[in-house]
């Protein structure tokens, strides 16, 4: 089931992505993650009321709130990075924070992946590199870019790893998602109330109407998000993980594809090379089992 479980928060983490990213051509970021962090904030605490998860507080959901902590940081700093350097630098970095530091984690708690499995990771990595679509040639990156960018990646995989340790249960795991959004929420805000007060905007051009127009978009990318962080700590808890964090960090090729799909975006060679590769990654990784 750890396969299953990693491929679906791959589906879940791309697809959020993909709306979250048309939804910014709208409304400003801050709030797009604001808002949608809010209403499933909202989602969870019912489910956390109606299935008494409350009950099942304990430690472990220290991990779940320093996730909620960590995540809009890195969220911030490789946004920051996309906005200062170029974004086929910057992608493939970050989409390989969430690799390699669950995958240390991994190893470093006593699991010995296969050869087949190592085939896999390698392969599946690659890929996610390329269908990031990385640049070739270009401006060299800015320090500031680059720094911003291993604090993005080092967050992402750090996110991954306390998500993992946050809850043993699926009820104890409702309630962990719903102090790690929380905790996004107060980050969040915090965030936005820091830029308006610099003069930044927090509603579009055409005011409140856009964002309540929005509510559906914004509620879907709130609950896809949090289902992924969900599918994955079930995915971690039920298999290796070494390949939980590998599959679940194919993500940026669904968001292409979505784009390829939806908005008619083509592919660049090198894109549709990596999702190929990462494909074959999916194949080695869930056979060898």
């Amino acid at each position: 089931m750890t396969a299953a479980f990693a491929l679906i928060t791959s589906l879940l983490w791309g697809l959020a992505d993909f709306g979250g990213g048309l939804l910014t051509r709208r409304i400003p970021a801050l709030t797009v993650v604001l808002v949608s962090q809010l209403l499933a904030v909202g989602v969870l605490g019912a489910v956390v009321v109606a299935t008494g998860a409350w009950t099942e507080a304990g430690p472990r959901l220290w991990f779940a709130a320093a996730a909620g902590l960590i995540g809009p940081a890195a969220m911030l700093s490789f946004y920051r990075a996309l906005a200062l350097g170029p974004m086929g630098v910057v992608a493939p970095i970050g989409a390989l924070g969430g690799v390699a530091i669950p995958v240390g984690v991994g190893m470093a708690i006593g699991e010995r992946p296969g050869l087949l499995q190592f085939a896999g990771i390698a392969v599946a990595v690659a890929g996610v590199v390329l269908a990031s679509g990385p640049a070739r040639g270009g401006a060299p990156v800015q320090r500031q870019t680059l720094a911003l960018t291993v604090c993005a990646a080092v967050g992402f995989g750090a996110v991954m790893a306390l998500i993992a340790e946050a809850s043993t249960t699926l009820t104890g795991l409702f309630l962990a998602l719903f102090v790690q959004r929380v905790c996004n929420v107060l980050v969040g805000g915090t965030a936005l109330w820091v830029s308006v007060r610099r003069g930044g905007t927090a509603l579009p051009a055409e005011g409140w109407g856009a964002v309540r127009a929005a509510l559906p978009a914004l509620t879907f990318v709130g609950l896809a998000d949090v289902a992924a962080n969900g599918t994955y700590n079930l995915a971690a808890n039920s298999g290796p993980v070494t390949v939980a964090a590998v599959l679940a960090s194919l993500y940026p090729v669904v968001t292409a594809l979505a784009a390829r799909g939806v908005l008619s975006e083509r592919l660049r060679t090198v894109q549709a090379t990596g999702a190929g590769l990462a494909l074959v990654g999916t194949v080695l990784l869930a056979a060898a089992r």
